[in-house]
């Protein structure tokens, strides 16, 4: 096999993804009052938000393990990658750094790249696309990394939450803001930084109006969106993420979209009703 790319699992993968073997997810464990989830085929997100629900305490995740890493990284190809949640957000790029250097030892020979995301959810899925096109293309190793980190820099994650109450849990939003925004009904338009971290870009009252403005920064911020794969996550809501989509899709064009369900971490973090969305 000539590339690997291992992606963890805040990524979504495709179906058609999850049936080629140039792809592999390496799962983050979640945990809800003491109970251990593994994020991976046997999540089930209907039974995810009702135990989150009705917990006081915030849902926590843990990052993979080195050795999950290492394990994923010791194959025949030529060229392994791998991508992780943004190292501003999580110990997955660490460990996967760690994961390289162990097998490192074994196989110094081994070409391996960890790229850090600085993105989640479906920003890590376009990124591993990213990855593969650059192979296709015949690209060499070194050249898919510039190239690819290019991809990287140049890209913009975008997303409104239905549900604060992960982000209060987890001490993102005080008690008191949270409190006002529910009662309030005001819902924030969140975004990435250039450093992978969470800021927030605007502020509607109502699920509506906030995902006008979301469209409105996604049209506004994405260059040459002709040549550009446009991504839709969503938690437990599709017919609202086809209408974002939509609603895109009509002031600009894209080369293509994907739009998936939230897996297992980017299900804690957006809750139910949440969309992502990277271009």
């Amino acid at each position: 096999m000539k590339y690997k790319v291992v992606v963890d699992s805040c990524g979504e993968l495709t179906e058609e993804m999850k049936q080629d073997p140039h792809f592999a997810s390496v799962p983050l464990i979640l945990e809800v009052d003491g109970e251990s989830i593994v994020d991976d085929e046997t999540f089930c997100q209907a039974d995810f938000l009702k135990k989150a629900a009705a917990s006081p305490h915030c849902p926590k995740s843990s990052c993979p393990s080195p050795e999950s890493y290492r394990r994923a990284f010791d194959c025949d190809a030529e060229h392994i990658f791998a991508v992780t949640l943004s190292a501003e957000l999580s110990g997955s790029y660490n460990s996967a750094m760690l994961g390289r250097d162990l097998l490192l030892e074994e196989k110094p020979e081994q070409k391996i790249h960890v790229f850090n995301s600085r993105s989640a959810s479906i920003g890590e899925t376009l990124i591993a696309l990213k990855i593969a096109e650059c192979e296709k293309a015949g690209m060499k190793f070194h050249e898919i990394i510039q190239a690819v980190e290019a991809y990287i820099s140049s890209q913009h994650t975008f997303f409104v939450l239905e549900n604060l109450d992960t982000l209060r849990k987890n001490g993102r939003l005080s008690l008191v803001k949270a409190f006002v925004a529910s009662a309030l009904k005001i819902k924030p338009v969140m975004g990435s930084t250039d450093e992978g971290t969470i800021c927030q870009l605007d502020q509607a009252r109502g699920i509506n109006k906030a995902l006008v403005k979301l469209v409105d920064y996604v049209v506004e911020r994405t260059v040459d969106s002709a040549n550009r794969i446009l991504a839709i996550s969503h938690c437990n809501c599709r017919d609202r993420a086809e209408i974002v989509r939509d609603a895109i899709l009509a002031r600009m064009k894209v080369k293509d979209v994907i739009l998936l369900d939230t897996a297992g971490v980017s299900t804690m973090y957006a809750n139910d009703g949440g969309v992502i969305v990277v271009a």
